[in-house]
């Protein structure tokens, strides 16, 4: 039932039209920074962009820097509020469920169809941006250079990469959580994505607003740009260990509530 899921997930061509689309903003932005004088100066604008004009290297960064914040939550919850929900609006859940295989392997079977397109569409956006810079940048053969202003060799440079990776990758297990469980309480994908964003939406504006101050450090989108704190020397690991953590909470409490409610629900679709 999984390799079914996966085949099903990945043969669609909107699966890659949007892992395209998500890929088109930080090209567009290579393009611009390359051919004009429109580079951000150091602390301005997304993280990394100033320091990809002297290090292409840097720029798979940059790139998960311009999706994290809208664009990739959206592909994210698009995908994980159909798993469920777009079985039942399509008429094939019940059929579905009327396999021997059950309810929770087929939960478990959309669960990693999701978390396998989260981790393609994150490493199919730091592949993209790294070529990308190394054909419009300049790239350094040592190594880069930390945000405390310290050398790194290639190897730190490529190892704190794949952390950033793993990083954004768990940030957006979170999301998928979300939407999941949503995808699980109605028969509307929409409604399902919608209601995924509406919680993400919330946690940015109030993470803006000082009267929030007390319970900011447990909203979901709290720690999303953590990973930069993996490019300083020596490596800030406070924020980094907190927003796995905090992820992990809502992923096991939601897809625990996802489980429960969809193994205990009447369908009728």
């Amino acid at each position: 039932m999984i390799l079914v899921e996966l085949r099903k997930l990945f043969r669609r061509p909107r699966t890659w039209a949007t892992i395209g689309l998500l890929n088109a903003l930080p090209v567009l932005v290579a393009v611009l920074l390359a051919w004009t004088d429109l580079a951000p100066r150091p602390g301005e604008g997304p993280v990394f962009l100033s320091a990809v004009l002297t290090n292409g290297t840097l720029y798979p960064l940059a790139a998960l820097a311009i999706v994290l914040p809208l664009f990739l939550p959206i592909a994210v919850s698009v995908v994980a509020g159909e798993a469920v929900a777009g079985e039942a609006q399509g008429g094939t859940l019940r059929y579905l469920l009327a396999r021997p295989a059950g309810r929770t392997r087929l939960l478990v079977a959309k669960l990693i169809a999701v978390i396998a397109f989260v981790v393609v569409t994150v490493v199919v956006v730091a592949a993209v941006g790294y070529l990308v810079g190394r054909l419009l940048f300049e790239v350094q053969p040592a190594g880069g250079t930390a945000l405390s202003g310290t050398s790194l060799t290639s190897e730190e440079l490529a190892v704190r990469t794949l952390l950033a990776i793993g990083y954004v990758t768990v940030s957006m297990l979170g999301v998928a959580a979300f939407a999941l469980f949503f995808s699980t309480l109605t028969d509307s994908p929409l409604g399902a994505t919608l209601g995924a964003l509406a919680v993400l939406i919330a946690s940015s504006l109030l993470f803006t607003l000082d009267a929030a101050s007390s319970f900011a450090p447990y909203l979901p989108t709290r720690y999303w740009l953590a990973f930069v704190d993996l490019f300083r020397d020596p490596i800030l690991w406070r924020d980094v260990g907190r927003g796995v953590a905090l992820q992990a909470v809502y992923v096991v409490v939601l897809l625990g509530a996802a489980w429960a409610n969809f193994t205990t629900k009447d369908v009728t679709s």
